[in-house]
């Protein structure tokens, strides 16, 4: 029975349902098609770049040819004048709509990534800033892993005070660029997503200090050290001015309250003198 039905849709869709069933245009098929292979790719692309996370720097060029291919299938007309519109039909002929949920999803998921703060403003390239801090990035990895062969020979799987020592200064240079790009980035953007960098940053960041402080229990020496010691100390000896200040006044206080007395005792012993005199 299975086989017959088979044979049946076969028969009647090769014959052709006057209306019912519209087959696609050639031109809305081939934008179909392609908008198909455009989703594969990036969706690739994302999964094998999960982790380390290189979505924006690897899959931008994926993400801006979709949204090409989508944007044809939006403005994209067929050629006869008894075929239907190619968005009609491929974006809103049915109930689930897979080619717009699909856009929505890679949409959001790009601007939850902020891959635009990573990028040029045509997104055909990292920026410079993004381009810097990567750099030093792999410089950072690069001299973890060099001074880390240097140390293999040294019993005591804990001591990581060359890397401490010579990478210091690279170290230094990503953290302050990383902290640059936040501020700049905080002063800038005005939308809840643009207060973080793009993913691809941030992840490395995350990366690198969780190298720097846990593995090799490096410590980056801080450059505001007479600010934090003099902002401490004034801390420290709020108590002791808050108590000495209280004692000069009780006892200032106290001084005013006195003299009125002795100054009518003073006047009593003239009214008795004057009484008895």
């Amino acid at each position: 029975a299975l086989e017959l039905a088979q044979e049946l849709w076969e028969e009647l869709w090769g014959a052709g349902l006057p209306g019912d069933l519209p087959e696609l245009e050639p031109e809305c098929r081939s934008l179909l098609a392609a908008f198909a292979e455009g989703s594969a790719a990036l969706t690739g692309c994302l999964g094998r770049r999960a982790r380390p996370v290189r979505l924006c720097q690897g899959c931008h060029g994926h993400y801006r040819r979709l949204l090409e291919q989508y944007g044809s299938i939006a403005r994209a007309v067929g050629n006869s004048s008894e075929s239907h519109n190619c968005a009609k039909s491929i974006l809103t002929s049915d109930r689930l709509q897979i080619v717009v949920t699909l856009s929505e999803f890679f949409n959001e998921t790009w601007e939850a990534a902020n891959c635009a703060n990573c990028l040029k403003n045509n997104s055909e390239g990292l920026s410079n800033s993004t381009e810097e801090f990567l750099d030093l990035f792999n410089k950072s990895l690069t001299c973890f892993e060099h001074n880390l062969q240097g140390e293999a020979i040294d019993l005591s799987p804990n001591n990581y005070t060359e890397v401490c020592k010579n990478c210091n200064e690279t170290y230094t240079k990503l953290n302050d660029l990383y902290n640059h790009l936040q501020r700049m980035n905080r002063q800038g953007g005005e939308s809840a997503h643009s207060a973080h960098l793009c993913i691809d940053v941030e992840d490395a960041m995350n990366i690198t200090r969780k190298l720097w402080s846990r593995t090799f229990n490096c410590s980056l020496p801080c450059s505001d050290t007479v600010p934090v010691i003099a902002v401490s100390s004034f801390i420290l000896f709020l108590p002791i001015v808050f108590y000495l200040s209280s004692f000069l006044h009780s006892k200032q206080k106290k001084r005013i309250l006195i003299l009125p007395k002795r100054i009518q005792s003073n006047a009593n012993l003239v009214n008795i003198q004057e009484k008895y005199s």
